[in-house]
Formats: C-alpha cells, sequence, structure tokens
C-alpha cells in the first residue's frame, strides 16, 4: 500500500471533511443542542459555557474515535471512499484514534498548518496523521 495511487488527494479529503462539518451539524443539533434546550426549559436555567464546551467535545470525542476505531471510516469517509489506517495498513486501536483526534485539535486550531502540511508531504498526509502515526488511503469498493 506504499503507492501514491493508494492516497485520495487532498482535495477529496477537503471535500469530505466539509461533507463531514454538515453530517455533524445533525449530531451536535441532537446530541448537544436539544438535551440543553429541555433542560433550561424544564429547570429554567441555562449550563455553563464551559460545560457546553466539555459536552461538544465529548461528542465529537465519541463520534470520531467511535467510527474510527470500529470500521475505521465515519458516515463521510464512506461516501468520499476514505478509509484511515495505521502506518502499515492495518485497522486503527481505539487508543490510536484518540491519539489522532487529540492531535486534530491544534492541527486546526493553529491557522490549519496542519492541513496545510498535506501539501508538502510525501504522502500527502495531514500533519495529525503523521504524528499519530495513521495515514488516510483510498477505501476499496464494495
Amino acid at each position: 500500500m506504499s503507492e501514491r495511487a493508494d492516497y485520495p488527494g487532498v482535495l477529496r479529503r477537503l471535500a469530505a471533511m466539509t461533507y463531514e462539518a454538515l453530517l455533524l451539524s445533525g449530531v451536535v443539533a441532537i446530541t448537544l443542542i436539544f438535551p440543553h434546550l429541555l433542560i433550561g426549559a424544564f429547570a429554567h436555567q441555562i449550563a455553563a459555557p464551559v460545560l457546553l464546551w466539555v459536552h461538544l467535545f465529548l461528542i465529537l470525542l465519541a463520534y470520531f474515535v467511535g467510527f474510527w476505531s470500529y470500521g475505521g471510516q465515519t458516515l463521510s469517509m464512506k461516501t468520499w471512499r476514505i478509509r484511515l489506517v495505521t502506518k502499515t495498513g492495518e485497522a486503527i486501536r481505539p487508543a490510536q484514534a484518540m491519539q489522532r483526534f487529540l492531535w486534530c485539535w491544534p492541527s486546526f486550531a493553529l491557522g490549519g498548518i496542519g492541513l496545510i502540511w498535506a501539501f508538502f508531504d510525501r504522502d500527502r498526509q495531514f500533519l495529525h496523521d503523521r504524528l499519530s502515526g495513521t495515514r488516510l488511503v483510498a477505501a476499496q469498493q464494495v
């Protein structure tokens, strides 16, 4: 799997990320906004901002680590036929999925440097993939 043809293009992965954001808006509406609206309506209190951020972080953690650990693909990755694997092409472990999730935050937050990295990387991998020992490959059609 070391041939460059195995790697989905950067623009394809960015399109998948855009689609992922759209899908996540529904997930966040159901798992974050709706429960807090109900709590606010019945308890007449609003959750502290830090609690909302922690709740959002945990939702995203469960979503990404869960999908990456069990199948190697999120919903968007399935649509765009992209799979997350280890450097050797094996399925990633939950601890490795967690590590990738945590590396994604600074990769995005620091001006998207982790995404820009892919344009200069020999295998076109994101920085958070290099740091976590993972890589994105083109998934085989079923």
